[in-house]
């Protein structure tokens, strides 16, 4: 079956930028892309974790492996400055990965009109500013990758998912026209959908969380998808594939199995 994107195979000499990489999956996937030999552009709120993770990768007086890029993907002027300063700095890239996240379990009953409108900035409004810099260098060049962490999440509503859970069907939303638009040019277009993963934001839930992985873990099933072509790439299957299941219930099915499953 021919791939839906363009396989990425070969990152050496490849110049990736991750949004999103101070920790969890996003630093995983650097640390993924610079053992294959990638250059990696890193930007995310924390410069100081950005810094400690190109201490450990660039060498004095050679070309950094490892670019820093702190930045607020709210503030849509310090992307571009970011974007600006990559392309002084490399001339080009070849793929970038929308990661930056935040999340916070919400429910109706506590509805905060402030932890919506946060999630709606960084999770999806963030996106929109890495797109409005990179969107316009990749057509000019007919290639390049871009990348969007989505959720399981995005699936169908789930409780306390309230002020995550839209964010990430926009997301899902935006990659699939992104892709419509964007593949008859030589672009490729991939939508992440983890399940969960051990990282700061999921260190918040108070409840099980089934098929739990490492970032080190995720970050090889996204090299995996990219590398086979796959727009959707989903994972651990032995979760998401239930996940999947539960989509395509009618929802008078679906209301009482998640009340059943989650017990709230």
């Amino acid at each position: 079956m021919k791939p839906l994107n363009p396989p990425l195979t070969d990152w050496q000499g490849k110049t990736a930028w991750v949004v999103g990489a101070s920790s969890g999956i996003g630093r995983a996937t650097v640390l993924a892309l610079l053992a294959r030999g990638a250059r990696v552009a890193v930007s995310a709120r924390n410069g100081e974790a950005l810094e400690a993770l190109a201490a450990l990768h660039n060498e004095p007086g050679q070309p950094p492996r490892v670019i820093v890029l702190p930045l607020d993907v709210r503030d849509a002027t310090a992307v571009a400055d970011a974007h600006a300063h990559l392309l002084a700095a490399t001339g080009g890239i070849d793929f970038v990965l929308h990661n930056a996240a935040t999340y916070d379990a919400l429910r109706a009953d506590a509805f905060a009109l402030d932890t919506m409108l946060a999630h709606q900035q960084v999770n999806y409004v963030g996106a929109l500013n890495v797109l409005a810099v990179v969107l316009p260098h990749f057509v000019a060049l007919g290639a390049g990758h871009i990348a969007i962490t989505g959720s399981v999440a995005a699936f169908r509503g789930l409780p306390k998912s309230l002020a995550y859970g839209p964010t990430k069907a926009a997301l899902t939303n935006l990659a699939e026209v992104l892709y419509v638009d964007l593949h008859a040019r030589g672009i490729g277009v991939s939508l992440v959908q983890p399940g969960f993963v051990d990282t700061p934001l999921t260190a918040k839930n108070d409840f099980k969380m089934p098929a739990l992985m490492t970032p080190a873990a995720a970050a090889e099933a996204m090299l995996d998808g990219w590398r086979r072509g796959h727009f959707e790439i989903h994972f651990p299957r032995r979760f998401t594939f239930w996940m999947k299941l539960m989509r395509l219930l009618p929802y008078r099915l679906y209301f009482p199995a998640v009340a059943r499953l989650t017990g709230l």
